[in-house]
């Protein structure tokens, strides 16, 4: 993949995404879909626009989390609390494949722009709606964060030692699970129409059911056994053995010896033949019930060797392992560059940054990066003009405030 490829013929080339969200869930959803060639136009409020710009490391006052999250998109800033922005609104929505928002429940009602109202001016709209708990429900009205998510979705319960409070992942894991699901539920909804099974439909994705569905086989476990699945540190409960590992200099390893003839080879390499040979460990069954005895065996082996030496063993062996890897060993890793996944960019100040590649990799129609993110309001006269609107209404509704150019020039809102 070149430094900065076109993403304009991707397979999404010709479908039309409005966002209407804000921060994580629908930014990251209508992210993916922009790496794919879908024409994303991101609606923001006039000012200071979505506060993801704000958040994390800044780079001359702007985040570069905002860059990354808002590549290939254009950036309109309308007020949507005014009729006139809300108008705006409703004709970008008649000319679009898909909207996806993550306002709470009943909000874009309130301002004319709910499913009922945009279904009106476009059959075949594709709404994503992204919430905390869904549009409906006793807790539809709540305020819904990744964060909680991930606690009602099981996830949080399950994370961390055992003998500690339960732990979160270091990431907006709730949130990206949220957006994966809507991206998956649109192209399921466009893919619908194309079939002729009908027009546009609300795809309703809650963060809690994103997170929920990611648990396996939680709740027959415990429907059936009555057993309720508790934090287990760095190990999988019921697989064994496969956990986190110390090596001699403190680094650590993930070894998943869990396969009945990789056990074999594992212990092999360790040294252990006697328990590769033991009948009570020929299969999971039996070494889950000796997960304990078999994770002290493993650790006895790499805390007193240094991690390559570690690495290069099991490699050997062909037991699946990895170190736990730092962002430093990230963008040094030979994989990582191989595959494209550090792909060099350049900020809009032509600073060169390093930015994650794109995921999946698709042989004939390829994701690919234009431009990292736009200023507040970059594309508002162009957008407008597309959709029909004269110059000398697009001057009217700067005036009134309903929309802004960039950087907020000739916002009065």
């Amino acid at each position: 993949m070149p430094p900065l490829s076109t993403a304009q013929k991707g397979p999404l080339a010709g479908i039309r995404v409005v966002e209407l969200g804000n921060l994580i869930a629908a930014p990251f959803a209508a992210r993916l879909m922009a790496e794919f060639g879908a024409e994303v136009i991101k609606v923001e409020s006039p000012g200071e626009g979505d506060p993801l710009r704000k958040w994390r490391k800044l780079h001359k006052g702007t985040s570069l989390w905002w860059y990354l999250q808002s590549r290939n998109k254009k950036s309109v800033a309308i007020n949507m609390r005014l009729a006139e922005g809300q108008e705006v609104v409703r004709r970008l929505a008649r000319e679009a494949d898909v909207l996806i928002e993550n306002f709470r429940p009943g909000t874009l009602e309130r301002w004319g722009l709910g499913w009922e109202q945009l279904k009106a001016v476009n059959p075949n709209l594709v709404m994503v709606r992204i919430s905390g708990f869904g549009q409906d429900g006793p807790y539809r009205e709540r305020p819904g964060f990744g964060a909680v998510g991930e606690a009602m979705g099981g996830m949080r319960y399950t994370t961390g030692d055992p003998d500690r409070p339960p732990a979160r992942t270091g990431i907006s894991i709730g949130d990206s699970l949220a957006a994966l699901h809507a991206v998956m539920g649109a192209l399921m909804a466009l893919l619908s129409i194309k079939n002729g099974n009908g027009g546009g439909q609300v795809v309703d994705v809650s963060l809690y059911e994103s997170v929920f569905n990611m648990m396996e086989s939680l709740v027959p476990e415990y429907d059936l056994l009555g057993h309720v699945r508790e934090r287990s540190g760095g190990s999988l409960p019921g697989i064994a053995p496969s956990n986190t590992y110390p090596t001699r200099e403190g680094a650590f390893v993930v070894i998943a010896g869990n396969g009945d003839a990789i056990f074999k080879r594992l212990m092999t390499a360790i040294g252990r033949e006697d328990l590769g040979n033991d009948p009570r460990l020929a299969s999971n069954d039996g070494r889950a019930a000796h997960a304990s005895e078999l994770d002290g065996a493993i650790a006895d082996w790499t805390r007193t060797r240094p991690i390559d030496e570690v690495v290069a063993a099991l490699d050997a062996a062909d037991v699946p392992n990895g170190r736990i890897y730092s962002v430093e060993d990230i963008v040094a890793d030979p994989q990582y560059q191989a595959r494209a996944m550090i792909l060099p960019s350049t900020l809009p100040d032509g600073t060169q940054v390093r930015m994650p590649g794109i995921v999946p990799k698709l042989s004939e129609t390829p994701g690919g990066v234009s431009w990292l993110g736009p200023r507040l309001g970059e594309h508002t006269a162009d957008v407008l003009a597309e959709i029909g609107y004269a110059p000398d209404e697009i001057a009217a509704l700067l005036s009134k405030g309903a929309v802004a150019a960039p950087d907020g020039q000739g916002d009065s809102a």
